[in-house]
């Protein structure tokens, strides 16, 4: 079994036959990935040796003591933290090596499909319609709040493939090509001006049937798999003590000393014990991780992340004062990253409101750890058996 001196050795190697001050950025990756040292869980072949996945830690260790580049993980955020583990769990062996490694290695951007005007806190009831035609899927509908989509070149996709059966069923999960005739993106401005997200028409898309993953009908399963990964990824994120959204605010608490009142010191003292105490869960849930399938614990993560940036954004305007109202880009961009750090105390103040809907709302996530992790009885819900086509839109 490898273990982490083996993978210490490996690294090593890897660094003396591609040394990173001499060898290109894309070229490293490359040869990373064949190495298997990109996530080193992965199986052999597709970027891993099949090693505990806490064993990633050692080979991070080495790299970047060596300088060498990583692959801008947060630009790639929706292809590795989302659409890799599905691929990995659901694809053929044919698709993991085609999309996998140069969604790894930071070539392709990807984009997740999955919320509609129509279908949004409750997914299941989405309507865009894949209707096959042969070795083809045609696709017809319209996707919102796409993050990316400007940027991607894949996109993950579900959509109806069965009207006649209650909403779950009749879900089917695709890999779409934006490039393809039929897919249009269009921004859609936020409160920041900026524009990360879009929303994204589909009109007569032809997908082939080899870029289904899963079953036909199976898709709503296979969309778990995603959406545990996904909160996963935006609520334990592995950050420093002070990261995130903390960081700011208690440096300006300690470098102007002009600002600060009793009330907003016993506020920040509260906001950063509770900073800290999600940082630590985070890093305790990546330890399950290693275990196996992220499973509802994300979704708590993701409730605590959302509600602590907001409250920590306020409270920062609040130190502020009229300064904190100062906001000095309003003009639509299209950027490649979310920059929460790194801008103006105006601008977490107004980004943090999306944190609550976006990778699910907060009351939806609600409803998960009550029911899964909790154990209280679940919601009511009247149309559980009932077909799609039959239900009232």
């Amino acid at each position: 079994m490898t273990d982490a001196a083996e993978l210490r050795h490996r690294t090593r190697e890897l660094l003396a036959a591609y040394p990173p001050a001499t060898t290109g950025r894309r070229d490293f990756l490359r040869a990373r990935f064949d190495a298997g040292l990109a996530w080193v869980h992965y199986p052999a072949g597709l970027g891993g040796l099949g090693a505990p996945r806490s064993l990633q830690a050692a080979v991070d260790a080495e790299l970047e003591a060596a300088g060498a580049p990583d692959n801008d993980p947060r630009r790639i955020g929706i292809g590795l933290g989302m659409a890799a583990p599905t691929i990995l769990r659901y694809g053929t062996e044919e698709q993991k090596r085609l999309y996998l490694r140069p969604l790894w290695v930071g070539e392709e951007v990807w984009c997740q499909l999955f919320s509609e005007p129509g279908a949004g806190s409750d997914l299941a009831a989405l309507g865009t319609r894949a209707v096959r035609d042969g070795d083809d899927w045609v696709v017809n509908g319209q996707k919102v709040w796409t993050s990316s989509a400007h940027l991607a070149r894949w996109a993950i996709l579900i959509a109806r493939t069965d009207p006649d059966v209650p909403k779950h069923q009749g879900i089917t999960y695709f890999i779409c090509d934006m490039t393809d005739p039929g897919v249009e993106v269009r921004p859609l401005r936020q409160v920041t001006g900026e524009a990360e997200f879009n929303e994204v028409f589909l009109t007569g898309v032809r997908i082939p049937d080899s870029r289904r993953l899963g079953e036909i009908g199976d898709g709503w399963r296979v969309a778990q798999t995603t959406l545990m990964n996904e909160r996963v990824s935006i609520g334990g994120m592995r950050i420093p003590r002070e990261g995130g959204m903390i960081g700011p605010v208690a440096k300006t608490w300690r470098e102007r000393p002009e600002l600060r009142t009793h009330d907003l010191h016993q506020r920040l003292l509260a906001l950063w014990v509770e900073a800290e105490v999600a940082r630590l869960t985070g890093e305790r849930l990546r330890q399950q991780l290693s275990a196996g399938q992220p499973g509802p614990e994300g979704s708590g993560m993701k409730l605590a992340f959302a509600r602590l940036n907001q409250e920590i954004s306020g409270l920062e305007v609040e130190l502020l004062g009229a300064e904190g109202l100062l906001y000095d880009d309003w003009t639509m961009r299209r950027p490649e990253l979310v920059d929460f750090t790194g801008r103006e105390a105006g601008y977490r103040y107004l980004r943090s409101k999306g944190n609550s809907i976006e990778g699910g709302t907060s009351e939806v996530l609600l409803n998960i750890v009550a029911e899964r992790v909790l154990g209280l009885p679940a919601e009511p819900r009247t149309d559980k058996d009932v077909a799609w086509k039959d239900l009232a839109r």
